[in-house]
C-alpha cells in the first residue's frame, strides 16, 4: 500500500532552484539580506513550473519535482489549491489528438503502458501535500468534486478518475465517507437516468442487429484459423459490452465500486470485522441520504446488498436499520414506505438469509399490520385511502412479496408446524380489514399471493379481488394523438428495489447470492388451482411442496390479467414474479 512507501517516511531535502537551503535564505531574511528571498517568492508565484510535465519524464525529474512540491506547500501554502487542482487533473488518461490540416481526425485516450505507474506518482504527490499541509482535506475535496468527469466522457476516463477517488480513500480515510458520497451520487443519476426498460431495449436491438449481420456474412468469408480465434476473442470480449451507452458507464463504475467494497473488507483473503463494520457506517449514511429518497434506482443500490452478504449480522442490523425507518411515525410518509419496499424486497431477494431471520422478520412486520389495524378500528380514517395509510400498504406489499418467494422454505421440512406458523400471522385479518390492501399493491403480488393463501387454506382472497376489481375506475387521457384510458395498477407508485440485475459484467458479483424468481411450470399453476386436503400428512408426497426452491430460471410468459396497464411493471422484468392471474375453479 503506498502508506508504507520510504519516500513517505523520510521527506526530501528542502532546497531552491538558484542554490542554497531554504533554511539558508530564511536566515538571511532574518539578518536583513532579502535578495534571496525576494527570488524564492518569484519561483513559488511562476504559475508555469506547476505545469511541466513531470510525470513522463527520468525518475530523477520526478523524484525532483516531488521535492519541489513539499518545498512550494510549506514555503506557500496559497499554491496549495494549484498543485492539488494540478495533481487531480491527471487522475484521467490524457488525450491524445491527431490534426491534419487544422482538422481534428483523432481524438482518443492515450493507451500509455505506464499509465498505472503515473497514477502511483500522483497518489505519491498527494501524500506529500497532505503530509505538510494537515488542512489538505478540506481543500481538496472541491476540487475531486469539481473535476469529476462528465458522463459523454470515455468509459476509460470515468474509470480511471472512480478508481484513483477510491485510492484516495486508503491514506486520506477523513475523506472517505465525502468520496463515497460523490461516487454514489454521480452514479445513482447515472442509473436514473437509463431505465431498465431502455437497457433491455438496447440489448434488443443489438442482439437484433448481430443475427441479421451473420446471417448476411455466413459462407461469404472463408477466415484462417488464426484470425477465426482472434475474432472469437474479440465476441466474447465484447459480448460483455452493455449495448446501451449509459449502461455500459454505469456497469464498469459499479464493478470497480464492488471490488473496493471487497478489498476494503477482507484482509489476506479474510473477512476484517473492524473495517467492516466502518465500512458499513459509512455506506449506510450514504444510502439514507441518497438511495433511500430516491425512486426507482435499478442497480445502485445493490452495493447494500452485496455487503450485507459477507456476513449474516450486517444483513440483520440493515434490516434492523430499515425497520426503524418503518415504523418510526417521524419520518416522512414517502421514506417508509421506500423502506419498507426494501425490507420486502431484500427478505425475498437474498439467498443468505435463512429463513430463521424471515420468519423473525415477518412476525415484526405483521405483529405491527395487527396492531395498526386496531388503531384505525378506534378512529375515523377507516378506508382506503394510500395518502393516509401508505406506510401500512407498503408493509403489507412488503409482507406478500416475502411469502411469495420465501413460502416453500417456509414450509418445507415440516409441512404441519409451516402451516401453523402461516396461520398465526392471521393473514385473514389483514385482507378483510377495512383498509383493504388487496386493492392498493400491485396486482401480480396481489394474485400470486392469493393463488398461495388459497392453495394453503390461510385465506380466500378472490371474492375481495372481484369485487376491488369491479370498482376500478378507469381515467381518460388526452393526449395529440387522442383519449388514452388507463387503469391505474400501481396506486402506492411502489418499486421493488433489488429486483433482477442486469448490467452484465458486474451482476457476475451479485447473481451467487441472488434469489431468482422460480420458473412456474404448467404443473405449478394446475397445482396452485388445487387447495391441499385439511389434515395432510407433513410426509404425504406434494409435487407443489416438495418442489426446489426457486433457482436461477427464467420466467415462462402467463397471460396478464385484467389489471395489466400499458406501462409495464417493474415485476414484469425478466427473473421477477410474472403478471399472472390464477382463478378459482369453478
Amino acid at each position: 500500500m503506498l502508506g508504507g512507501d520510504e519516500f513517505i517516511s523520510s521527506p526530501p531535502r528542502k532546497t531552491v532552484r538558484f542554490g542554497g537551503t531554504l533554511t539558508d535564505i530564511l536566515m538571511k531574511y532574518e539578518k536583513g539580506e532579502t535578495t534571496d528571498f525576494e527570488l524564492l517568492k518569484h519561483q513559488l508565484s511562476d504559475p508555469d513550473i506547476k505545469k511541466l510535465p513531470w510525470l513522463r519524464r527520468s525518475q530523477e525529474v520526478v523524484e525532483e519535482y516531488l521535492g519541489f512540491l513539499g518545498n512550494l506547500v510549506s514555503a506557500q501554502t496559497v499554491h496549495l489549491r494549484p498543485c492539488l487542482r494540478m495533481i487531480v487533473l491527471q487522475f484521467v488518461p490524457p488525450r491524445i489528438t491527431i490534426r491534419e490540416d487544422d482538422v481534428d481526425i483523432s481524438d482518443s485516450d492515450d493507451d500509455d503502458e505506464n499509465l498505472s505507474e503515473n497514477f502511483n506518482t500522483c497518489h505519491r504527490a498527494l501524500q506529500t501535500v497532505a503530509r505538510y499541509v494537515p488542512s489538505t482535506p478540506q481543500f481538496l475535496m472541491p476540487i475531486l468534486v469539481e473535476n469529476f468527469p462528465f458522463f459523454n466522457k470515455s468509459e476509460r476516463t470515468l474509470e480511471c478518475y472512480v478508481h484513483n477517488l477510491l485510492r484516495v480513500t486508503v491514506y486520506v480515510p477523513t475523506l472517505r465517507l465525502q468520496i463515497l458520497e460523490l461516487i454514489i451520487e454521480k452514479l445513482l443519476k447515472l442509473d436514473v437516468s437509463t431505465p431498465q426498460q431502455d437497457i433491455e431495449d438496447a440489448e434488443e436491438n443489438a442482439n437484433n442487429s448481430d443475427n441479421e449481420e451473420k446471417s448476411t456474412e455466413e459462407g461469404l468469408f472463408h477466415m484462417e484459423e488464426d484470425e477465426e480465434r482472434k475474432g472469437n476473442k474479440v465476441v466474447s470480449s465484447s459480448s460483455e459490452r452493455m449495448a446501451h451507452p449509459l449502461a455500459e458507464r454505469l456497469d464498469i463504475l459499479m464493478t470497480i465500486l464492488f471490488s473496493y467494497i471487497k478489498d476494503v473488507c477482507h484482509v489476506n483473503g479474510k473477512l476484517d470485522i473492524s473495517n467492516t463494520k466502518d465500512l458499513y457506517r459509512d455506506l449506510v449514511s450514504v444510502f439514507d441520504k441518497l438511495i433511500l429518497p430516491t425512486h426507482a434506482s435499478c442497480h445502485v443500490q445493490y452495493f447494500m446488498f452485496y455487503l450485507c452478504s459477507f456476513k449474516l449480522g450486517l444483513a440483520e442490523a440493515f434490516l434492523d436499520h430499515l425497520w426503524k425507518k418503518l415504523h418510526d411515525p417521524n419520518n416522512a410518509s414517502v421514506i417508509r414506505q421506500t423502506a419498507g419496499s426494501y425490507i420486502g424486497s431484500f427478505l425475498a431477494r437474498a439467498k443468505f438469509i435463512p429463513v430463521v431471520t424471515v420468519k423473525a422478520c415477518l412476525d415484526l412486520l405483521v405483529n405491527w399490520i395487527h396492531k395498526y389495524i386496531d388503531n384505525q378500528d378506534k378512529g375515523a380514517n377507516v378506508y382506503c385511502d394510500v395518502a393516509l395509510h401508505g406506510p401500512f400498504y407498503s408493509t403489507c406489499q412488503a409482507v406478500f412479496y416475502t411469502l411469495i418467494f420465501r413460502h416453500k422454505q417456509l414450509l418445507d421440512g415440516n409441512l404441519r408446524k409451516g402451516l401453523a406458523y402461516l396461520q398465526s400471522l392471521n393473514f385473514e385479518r389483514i385482507v378483510m380489514c377495512q383498509l383493504n390492501p388487496l386493492k392498493i399493491c400491485i396486482p401480480s403480488v396481489v394474485n400470486l399471493f392469493a393463488a398461495i393463501t388459497r392453495k394453503y387454506q390461510l385465506v380466500f382472497c378472490y371474492t375481495i379481488i372481484e369485487r376491488n376489481n369491479r370498482q376500478f375506475l378507469p381515467v381518460v387521457r388526452s393526449g395529440s394523438g387522442g383519449d388514452l384510458v388507463q387503469t391505474c395498477t400501481n396506486p402506492l407508485d411502489s418499486f421493488f428495489p433489488f429486483d433482477p440485475y442486469i448490467l452484465k459484467r458486474s451482476k457476475k458479483t451479485i447473481e451467487p447470492f441472488y434469489q431468482f424468481w422460480e420458473e412456474l411450470s404448467a404443473e405449478d399453476l394446475e397445482n396452485l388451482k388445487k387447495p391441499i386436503k385439511k389434515g395432510t400428512s407433513e410426509d404425504e408426497d406434494d409435487d407443489f411442496l416438495k418442489g426446489e426452491t426457486p433457482q436461477n430460471d427464467g420466467v415462462v410468459g402467463i397471460a396478464p390479467n385484467s389489471y395489466e396497464s400499458t406501462t409495464r411493471s417493474p415485476l414484469s422484468s425478466i427473473g421477477s414474479p410474472p403478471d399472472c392471474y390464477v382463478p378459482y375453479p369453478q
